[in-house]
């Protein structure tokens, strides 16, 4: 399976989407600012590796670039890694806008939505333990959102001496969370943050918002339709299973870190309500298949919404990181059971436990969602939130409270899990980008 397919299926089994950006346009007319040798600039920031230069496009440059970073922050001495990151520079005279999506990092060029706004240079991070952006050997306990922070500190502190303009940093679902920590833990690095479709769950023993929302969003007509395809999915499950091992077969690949086919399957089944309303949304209700829909259309259905092959070894095994993020820290989403009880198989099932080796610790700390939350409401400080409106995974959005300074809450009317400002009701639109260049100096 090919990077960008992965990537893609990133997005699903995560049920987050990254933030969507767009490709880089030829400048017109205009010039790379700042040092002759840009590459000479980079490289010569200590622990800063030039891995590679890409073509780009007029009035950019591209490179792929690895910073030495500490296993552990608090004892630097106990050993480093490598995190890979990308540069797509525009001129040292433009705000640099830092960039993740929680996961791997992207070898696309693609420009963020603030990194268009600002006409400014990306750096965008690869999250500590996922693709080659890992300590060997790994301690898991070394993946947590403090040392998460820590590296896009070090990442700032390192590319602030070649990019002194005012920074901005962003991420869209599990990037926007990372964007907002950072923040938490050293609040002065940039200059404000924009996180897209970030969910925020305070207390993962109470999950009712999450089941709340499914259970109003959109029509009761939609609802009942994706009720029923669950339905008869499970009903027609042994030759749906089958097909599905048979495809994973094919491919040389197993289902041995989710406990087999049908345990996958039912995941899948379980969660593609979820999945529905975050990715599509009502529009797409008139193509949920009916009941008696065959099995190409009901199969074909829920490999698309639900990403079937997420769930097999050859992807699951990358995305181990963020399930273990989620049963550590982060928390999960619950799933509707009660009008499928009689034909479930596997309680339980869609827990992170299920996509963490047996042989890897996972104890919840509780502390750290509220920590952060608590700190948006009294010291948060020029913070920026956009959400979807039909967008589950914000059933449990970032909220502001009176210590919050110069920081903005915007809801896209019926957007889904890849909003954009420039989706916003226009007044809306024109005074979020306003504030974010206004934060940036532009």
């Amino acid at each position: 399976m090919g990077r960008k397919r992965i990537g893609r299926l990133l997005a699903q089994v995560a049920a987050v989407a990254v933030l969507a950006g767009t490709a880089v346009a030829p400048a017109a007319a205009a010039e790379v600012a700042g040092p002759v040798d840009i590459r000479a600039a980079v490289a010569g920031v200590p622990g800063l590796r030039v891995v590679e230069e890409k073509p780009a496009a007029p009035g950019f440059r591209f490179f792929v670039l690895a910073l030495r970073q500490p296993a552990d922050h608090h004892h630097p001495e106990r050993g480093d890694f490598e995190q890979r990151l990308t540069l797509l520079h525009r001129g040292t005279d433009r705000p640099t806008v830092l960039f993740t999506s929680g996961y791997t990092v992207s070898g696309s060029q693609a420009r963020s939505e603030p990194a268009e706004l600002l006409d400014g240079n990306q750096v965008s991070t690869e999250q500590r333990f996922f693709g080659t952006s890992r300590p060997e050997p790994a301690d898991w306990s070394e993946l947590d959102i403090w040392q998460a922070a820590a590296d896009h500190h070090h990442v700032v502190e390192a590319l602030r001496q070649v990019y002194r303009a005012p920074w901005i940093s962003t991420g869209g679902s599990k990037g926007g969370m990372a964007t907002v920590y950072h923040r938490r833990f050293f609040p002065q690095d940039v200059a404000g943050s924009v996180a897209y479709s970030a969910p925020n769950n305070v207390d993962d023993r109470e999950d009712s918002a999450y089941l709340d929302f499914l259970r109003t969003v959109g029509t009761p007509e939609c609802r009942g339709a994706l009720e029923a395809a669950q339905r008869a999915l499970l009903e027609r499950r042994e030759a749906l299973v089958a097909r599905y091992r048979a495809w994973a077969d094919a491919r040389g690949d197993g289902f041995g870190l989710v406990g087999g086919a049908d345990r996958a399957f039912e995941i899948a089944v379980l969660r593609a309500p979820f999945m529905f309303w975050q990715g599509r949304g009502q529009a797409a209700c008139p193509a949920v298949p009916a009941p008696d829909a065959s099995d190409d259309a009901l199969y074909g259905w829920l490999s698309d919404v639900a990403q079937l092959p997420v769930y097999a070894d050859s992807v699951a095994n990358q995305f181990v990181p963020y399930f273990y993020q989620l049963g550590t820290q982060l928390g999960y989403f619950p799933v509707e059971t009660d009008h499928l009880s009689d034909l479930l198989r596997h309680p339980g099932a869609t827990e992170p436990r299920s996509f963490v080796p047996r042989d890897v610790p996972l104890r919840y700390r509780p502390q750290a969602m509220r920590d952060v939350d608590r700190w948006v409401r009294t010291d948060g400080e020029r913070l920026m939130f956009v959400n979807g409106g039909a967008d589950p995974s914000v059933a449990e959005p970032f909220r502001l409270g009176r210590g919050s300074h110069d920081s903005y809450v915007f809801q896209v009317p019926g957007g889904t899990h890849s909003v954009r400002i420039s989706q916003l009701p226009s007044p809306e639109a024109t005074s979020a980008s306003a504030t974010l260049r206004r934060w940036a100096g532009v």
